[in-house]
């Protein structure tokens, strides 16, 4: 059984019960589960604000709703024309969090005040400055661009590197030539600097039945944190002699909260799959939160003693592909892949004792490896409160808006 579940036969109950009247496929958030979620995330940000990844929630109703508390404040996006939408939308501070190469978009942005008043851009290269100059069509707008620092850790001389393959700009003497440059060219200006330590804030450091790997994950993310915290200082020091209105400095995501948030030189962190938790997120020390977002998929067979077929179910999630990354099956508790089958496009066969208590029609519910991604397969979130549905509102897709 999940951890945060204290009882799950009568967790699963609820969610039937407030969704006796809908048929699955369907998915849901517990609203209880995404505000205490949210009341965790401030509570380890120490008093620095939450900057929302709209990349783990893809929901424009509830992007509204936690940026509505106390300790939120602005959206970190995953593309360009998803930035324009959401500074349209009324969002007014709206950071890019990944270079683009979208002419169009970046017309549209040079092209009006306010749009470029509202978004800020990534950039770590001289090539994606030209590019824009390129695609600005007339448009004079100046564009606010965030340079972002590599924070890979490397040990070994140089020869291990731990971390995801992000910005070319490593030292602070690297970011402080580019600021410059920047600086210097007309239609620009340096609002910004982020540094995302993915391997830290998205690898779990006690992950169940691995011990020793958990052990070295722990060793890992220490010395990954004192280098990048001295490298963070520094880069921030180095670029404010050349971009002295620096704004803001965003650091962090869900599993390192705290520790990016303790730093002086970060003024923002960045936050988003920990108010969904997904099961990537069980495997952490430092915090636990409760799973708010579910997918239910409805019995279609019963094969034989000890097993269901569910319609569909395979929705893997992105990354190096394994068995971390499929659904979990979450309720009722007790369910298992076929191994020989797995997680199937249309139908995905369930082994295990709780199979026997099932009939056709009847509900199972799964945990997505990770946030947002679910809401690539819905088009609407069931906002559930007790055992009620008590609203549905539209994902990216459920507006028509596919970014990627």
């Amino acid at each position: 059984m999940h951890r945060f579940s204290s009882d799950s036969h009568d967790l699963g109950a609820r969610y039937d019960r407030a969704t006796a009247h809908l048929d699955a496929p369907l998915a849901v958030v517990d609203l209880a589960a995404f505000d205490a979620n949210a009341t965790d995330l401030v509570r380890r940000a120490h008093g620095k604000p939450v900057r929302v990844a709209s990349k783990s929630v893809r929901c424009r109703a509830l992007l509204e709703r936690v940026l509505a508390r106390v300790g939120f404040a602005g959206i970190m996006s995953f593309t360009l024309a998803e930035s324009l939408w959401l500074a349209r939308s009324g969002f007014h501070d709206v950071l890019l969090a990944y270079p683009s190469a979208d002419r169009a978009a970046f017309a549209e942005l040079a092209g009006d005040p306010k749009l470029a008043a509202a978004v800020t851009v990534l950039v770590d290269d001289v090539a994606q400055l030209e590019l824009i100059d390129a695609a600005r069509g007339g448009g004079r707008a100046e564009i606010r661009v965030c340079l972002e620092l590599d924070t890979s850790f490397r040990t070994g001389g140089g020869r291990v590197r731990v971390g995801a393959r992000r910005s070319p700009l490593r030292d602070p003497a690297q970011l402080a030539e580019f600021a410059r440059l920047v600086a210097r060219r007309p239609g620009f200006k340096v609002v910004g600097l982020m540094a995302y330590e993915g391997h830290v804030a998205g690898v779990g450091d006690a992950v169940a039945g691995r011990p020793l790997f958990s052990r070295s994950v722990r060793v890992m993310q220490a010395a990954a944190r004192k280098e990048l915290a001295r490298r963070r200082w520094e880069a921030v020091r180095a670029v404010r002699a050349e971009a002295p209105d620096l704004e803001f400095v965003n650091g962090g995501g869900t599993g390192s909260v705290q520790h990016t948030a303790a730093e002086a030189a970060v003024t923002e962190v960045a936050a988003g799959s920990g108010l969904y938790v997904p099961r990537l997120f069980d495997n952490f020390r430092s915090f636990s939160g409760r799973p708010a977002a579910l997918f239910a998929m409805p019995v279609v067979r019963r094969p034989g003693p000890g097993v269901v077929t569910v319609l569909g179910g395979g929705y893997p999630a992105s990354g190096v592909a394994g068995p971390d990354r499929l659904p979990e099956p979450y309720l009722p508790a007790g369910l298992a892949y076929d191994p020989q089958e797995g997680a199937g496009e249309v139908q995905t066969p369930l082994l295990g004792a709780a199979a026997d208590r099932l009939r056709i029609g009847d509900k199972v519910w799964f945990r997505h490896a990770k946030a947002g991604e679910l809401c690539e397969r819905f088009d609407a979130l069931r906002l559930v409160d007790g055992d009620r549905v008590v609203a549905t509102v539209p994902t990216y897709r459920g507006e028509g808006q596919t970014f990627l």
